[in-house]
């Protein structure tokens, strides 16, 4: 979607290191609280071409959810179901993706890799605005999870309160988050956006799979976190670094495949 650009995660005077390892990560409260702002009153200043975006999404969240109970029925919802499902949901949690985010940060500050150091900073941004977005949305939705109740995933029937609510995924909205930044800022090769997308997406499917979640919880969840990582991006992406190869396109320019 189209995001008016605002002020850069990582601007010039960073790139250079005049203002040292940190202190771009002073500017974050504040760009937080100006994109909440923004999140919250999106569909309000939405453009109407983009809207249909908002029509799909919804439409699909709420047939799946209308549906949800069904869905899982046709699982074989054994326990090696669940054992994997665990397992695989371990690379959409925190402990997971800030380590990336901060993996990012610190290599291409090491290595002067800018659009490193940037994709690490938008990574944090977009997972801060996600968990709030969530969180808040949680506390509203109190939705009980598939082992919850009567199994039928009721609103305002979570047994172990509104924090613990299972719409939407909070595993699926920080996934997808992150692989819409890193997806954006890595368009090429197409295989970059491929794994991203993909890893998010096993994370989505693992979290139905330990029957965490519904279908609905975790397509909601998905959606919100590519809208929100598309417009971190849009809206903290340093154009400037535009004019300068990638790490990927470096990486490449060294790879001969077949006679030269």
């Amino acid at each position: 979607l189209e995001v008016k650009p605002g002020p850069p995660a990582l601007k010039q005077k960073d790139i250079w290191n005049e203002t040292g390892f940190f202190h771009p990560f002073v500017r974050m409260p504040k760009y937080i609280l100006q994109d909440q702002k923004a999140i919250w009153t999106s569909p309000f200043h939405t453009a109407k071409k983009d809207a249909k975006w908002w029509v799909i999404s919804g439409a699909a969240t709420a047939a799946l959810i209308a549906t949800d109970r069904y869905s899982v029925k046709q699982l074989p919802n054994s326990s090696s179901q669940v054992s994997v499902g665990t397992w695989a949901s371990r690379f959409g949690s925190a402990y997971s993706l800030v380590p990336i985010s901060t993996g990012f940060y610190i290599v291409g500050t090491a290595r002067h890799e800018e659009r490193f150091r940037e994709t690490g900073l938008i990574c944090f941004e977009a997972l801060i605005d996600s968990t709030i977005a969530v969180e808040a949305i949680k506390l509203v939705a109190d939705r009980a999870r598939p082992l919850e109740g009567d199994g039928k995933g009721h609103f305002e029937d979570s047994p172990n309160g509104r924090w613990s609510s299972g719409f939407p995924s909070g595993h699926a909205i920080s996934s997808w988050a992150m692989a819409s930044v890193v997806a954006h800022q890595y368009p090429h090769p197409r295989i970059i956006p491929i794994m991203a997308y993909a890893l998010a997406s096993t994370v989505v499917i693992a979290r139905v799979g330990a029957r965490q979640h519904f279908p609905g919880d975790v397509a909601a969840g998905s959606v919100m976190g590519w809208f929100i990582g598309d417009f971190a991006y849009g809206k903290r992406h340093n154009r400037e670094l535009d004019q300068k190869p990638t790490a990927a396109q470096r990486v490449l320019e060294h790879i001969r495949i077949g006679g030269d």
